[in-house]
């Protein structure tokens, strides 16, 4: 196999989970209690909204596949504990994705990303990341003034829309929605941050299919995202999700279609759901 081959192997790992995987962030740990320069958070008006998707200590496992050779793992998790940003309580959420160790002479990938998640929001406080892919390297950290509605990246202070998404928050802010009440072909609008712009991405609803993964057999709701030239994605592709069919919105398998052949992400383990899995089909 190609070095070039691995090489897009890795940058499609790094999209497939979700549609917000981009080169952006330092993973340094939050710190409860933490505290920024935001003004009057605690006298703001946050919205609140309903959340019956997940919560604290949920773990989503992947296995990531290209035609039949197991390039990569990561996995989604809500750590058990709470962090406090300007004094309000968030889910600390993390996002690691790693290449195989045998395929780590042509192309090494270790990429970590870090978000905190306003429980009553789902507005996002502060988002890192630790880029390591083959020689690349690059870290990054962005703080949101979800009050005056400034990106502060750096010594960069950037005006971003109410309530603006980084590319973790927005994966875990779609699941809380209720997409199968949308119909075939429906399109959701979200706005997501990245680096020193604020860029529309599009969810496009599919329909309903039931498919089977490493984790199980589960029935599904099945969405697109839709990549605005320019700006987050740099995929060769078409890239389609499968969502379970449940309270838990699990993404269950995630693929692309790339220049090389096609790449795909499959849920290997869960652990600490919020609600039972009713989507997944049991074999009688």
């Amino acid at each position: 196999m190609r070095k070039k081959s691995l090489k897009t192997i890795a940058i499609a790992i790094c999209i497939l989970f979700v549609y917000f995987i981009v080169r952006t962030s330092n993973l340094a740990a939050l710190q409860t209690n933490k505290s920024s320069n935001i003004s009057k958070a605690e006298d703001f008006a946050f919205r609140t909204l309903k959340n019956n998707a997940f919560s604290y200590g949920e773990r989503l496992e992947y296995t990531v596949l290209y035609s039949f050779v197991k390039a990569g793992t990561g996995y989604f998790q809500i750590l058990p504990r709470p962090v406090y940003h300007n004094n309000r309580e968030c889910y600390d959420i993390r996002f690691q994705v790693n290449s195989m160790k045998s395929l780590e002479w042509i192309y090494k990938v270790r990429d970590a990303y870090q978000t905190a998640l306003d429980v009553q929001g789902l507005f996002p406080w502060e988002f890192q990341q630790r880029i390591r892919e083959g020689g690349y390297k690059r870290d990054y950290k962005a703080s949101f003034d979800q009050v005056n509605n400034f990106a502060i990246a750096g010594e960069k202070k950037i005006k971003i829309p109410e309530y603006v998404h980084d590319i973790v928050s927005a994966f875990y802010y779609v699941r809380t929605l209720d997409i199968a009440a949308m119909k075939r072909g429906e399109l959701l609008q979200l706005k997501n941050f990245f680096k020193d712009s604020t860029w529309n991405l599009g969810v496009k609803y599919l329909g309903k299919q039931t498919i089977e993964a490493k984790a199980g057999k589960f029935r599904c709701l099945v969405i697109e995202p839709l990549v605005s030239e320019g700006g987050l994605f740099k995929s060769e592709g078409k890239i389609l999700i499968w969502l379970s069919d449940d309270e838990n919105k699990i993404p269950v398998k995630v693929s692309t279609k790339i220049l090389i052949g096609n790449v795909y992400a499959e849920l290997e383990k869960y652990s600490g759901l919020k609600n039972p899995t009713k989507a997944r089909i049991y074999d009688k």
